[in-house]
């Protein structure tokens, strides 16, 4: 069986779980943290945390299935595990950068409201 297809498998289903078990958690927090941000509107308040979502998972995903375009043929087992670490710990990494940008926007726009 050509191994390329056995890593392709693989990183789908790791990066398919990582991505949406992150962004179903940070979706329920984002829910209490944007109704404390915005107590009056609670509405508003779920609109924008599932816009946040649907930007997390088209960005995420669409970069996940962009990725598997850019892999050369895969030859041996060693090949196959540093290709597949080398793509997953890039999208833990993309996942990590789009939660620390959005926390550093959302507490300048706290204090912004506060002054």
């Amino acid at each position: 069986m050509n191994l390329n297809i056995i890593a392709y498998s693989i990183y789908v289903l790791v990066t398919g779980f990582t991505i949406i078990k992150v962004g179903f958690i940070c979706y329920q927090n984002g829910t209490i943290f944007m109704a404390n941000i915005i107590p009056d509107d609670t509405d508003f308040c779920l609109k924008v945390n599932n816009m946040l979502l649907i930007g997390y998972y088209l960005l995420n995903i669409g970069y996940a299935i962009l990725a598997l375009s850019g892999w050369s043929t895969i030859y041996t087992l060693t090949q196959m595990t540093e290709v597949i670490s080398r793509h997953i710990a890039i999208i833990i990494c993309i996942l990590a950068g789009l939660h620390y940008f959005n926390l550093f926007w959302i507490t300048r726009f706290l204090k912004n409201l506060k002054q």
